[in-house]
C-alpha cells in the first residue's frame, strides 16, 4: 500500500509535466504499472485469477 501522503502528493499538480508518475487504483504501487488495465502487476494477477478482468485467461502450454 502506498502511504497516505505519497498518494496526497501524487494528486497534486506537479511542477513540472515530466514529474507524473502512474499509481494503481486499487493498491498506489508506483511501479509495475499496467496503464491498458489501470493497475499494478500484482493487483493485475489477483484480479485475472478471480476472473474479474473479462477477456484474460492464465496462459497454459
Amino acid at each position: 500500500m502506498a502511504t497516505t501522503a505519497k498518494a496526497v502528493k501524487d494528486a497534486r499538480k506537479p511542477k513540472f509535466s515530466s514529474r507524473k508518475h502512474n499509481r494503481c487504483k486499487l493498491c498506489g504501487r508506483p511501479r509495475g504499472y499496467l496503464r491498458k488495465f489501470g493497475v499494478c502487476r500484482l493487483c493485475f494477477r489477483g484480479l485475472a485469477l478471480k476472473g474479474e478482468i473479462p477477456g484474460v485467461v492464465k496462459s497454459s502450454w
